[in-house]
């Protein structure tokens, strides 16, 4: 069984990803925000993660390059799942390495392919 780290600052965004997740046979864990998310994968080395983009202390933007600059963490994948859904958004998100970019809302059967495509 895959685990999946959430991290969103908004509680009903975490708990709404992981019951859809948790649905489809993953295990999950979460984080309100990136520092505690580093520290989460630090210690607790999650198969994926799904990251939003706009949370206190550090953005998922931030979050998203220390994983992939880090060596132990490169090859973590990322999803960002955010509100943001201009195009420009979509840019940094790539651009900051992640691995795929989902704009809630989001159909439900797209999202769980998604993470199943990033998962060995």
């Amino acid at each position: 069984m895959s685990t999946v780290l959430v991290v969103d600052d908004q509680l009903s965004h975490r708990e709404m990803i992981a019951n859809l997740l948790i649905k489809n046979g993953f295990k999950v864990i979460s984080a309100s925000n990136g520092v505690k998310a580093l520290e989460k994968i630090k210690i607790q080395k999650p198969d994926l993660v799904i990251l939003d983009i706009v949370m206190p202390e550090m953005n998922g933007y931030e979050v998203c390059r220390r994983v992939k600059s880090n060596p132990q963490t490169k090859d973590l994948p990322v999803i960002f799942c955010s509100i943001k859904g201009e195009e420009f958004d979509r840019y940094w998100g790539m651009k900051s390495a992640a691995d795929a970019y989902i704009v809630k809302p989001f159909h439900p059967q797209e999202f769980i392919d998604t993470v199943k495509q990033l998962l060995p």
